[in-house]
């Protein structure tokens, strides 16, 4: 069986382009068994995987529960908000308790950037980072490759354009990673207060201007405004920025193209996209959904090949 080169998932910079494409031809495998009446494989049925969220999540970490138990794999969920961290344990503390009950494999969600790479030095089980503060999400950013591969037949040579709240957006720098791992062009396309200072030495292409962005693009990856990690005001308002950078369906119809419409969820209806954008022809955002059962399957299975 072939491997991946690294024991954790902590962020797609660590990650091999081969190693992206052991990851989709794996996740092709396991898109296959969800599509059977019987959606189930004994895979992992001797593993056991805590999932450790110390930061809300409801989409990535229901679809986590859900390829962990299409995989067969024993599973716990830790909350923080319930937990022994509201009484003053340490991180590394909280997870050795977690470890002592014999758990072979961690997926955690925490707002320090690095919180995961701290404990892979620490801890001799498989973590994979669920996201880590405004740093990186490498499965997002792997499903949101995959659904542009299932779309457009490859991701090589693509331009996608990732347009939004770009400094505080881990997803966003996973997705560059990525993309640009695969030969795609990427450009980046916000306000000024919400693109960071050095964007531009990622070699990425930096649009002001929503439709150019779009008419640039074969692909369009709309970010949520993520006011919960914002300080301070760094746009007069959000009807304001649906104003200037918000996408409807009618900006996608004036195109003299077809593009790819994607978003990371949760979507804010109005802002970011109306909803005649998003439940578009042109919006791939369920598939997204759908896809990363399967790559969450296909991480959490060769990862368990390298315990």
């Amino acid at each position: 069986m072939q491997q991946l080169s690294v024991r954790h998932l902590l962020g797609i910079k660590d990650i091999t382009p081969q190693d992206i494409q052991l990851i989709f031809e794996t996740a092709d495998q396991f898109k296959e068994v969800l599509s059977r009446p019987i959606k189930k494989v004994p895979s992992l049925r001797d593993v056991t995987i805590a999932n450790v969220f110390f930061e809300n999540s409801t989409r990535t970490r229901l679809s986590f529960e859900l390829a962990e138990k299409r995989l067969s794999a024993d599973v716990i969920n830790f909350s923080a908000s319930g937990s022994s961290v509201k009484k003053g344990e340490t991180l590394l503390d909280t997870v050795n308790n977690i470890l002592a009950m014999k758990v072979d494999m961690i997926v955690m969600r925490h707002s320090s950037p690095g919180a995961p790479h701290f404990l892979s030095r620490k801890i001799k089980a498989n973590i994979v980072n669920a996201g880590d503060g405004t740093h990186e999400h490498p499965t997002q950013a792997l499903l949101d490759a995959f659904s542009i591969r299932e779309k457009l037949g490859d991701v090589g040579g693509k331009k996608i354009a990732i347009i939004g709240d770009i400094t505080h957006s881990r997803v966003a720098l996973s997705n560059i990673f990525a993309l640009q791992k695969l030969g795609a062009e990427v450009a980046v396309c916000g306000p000024p207060t919400l693109l960071p200072k050095h964007i531009g030495g990622l070699g990425v292409k930096v649009f002001w201007n929503v439709r150019e962005a779009l008419q640039w693009c074969d692909v369009a990856n709309v970010l949520r405004i993520q006011l919960e990690r914002q300080q301070g005001k760094l746009f007069p308002s959000l009807r304001e920025y649906a104003m200037y950078f918000g996408i409807n369906k009618k900006m996608l119809d004036e195109l003299n193209k077809e593009i790819v419409l994607m978003h990371p969820g949760p979507i804010n209806r109005g802002v970011e996209l109306t909803s005649d954008a998003a439940d578009s022809h042109h919006s791939i955002i369920l598939d997204q959904v759908e896809n990363g059962v399967a790559i969450r399957m296909a991480v959490l299975y060769l990862l368990a090949g390298r315990a």
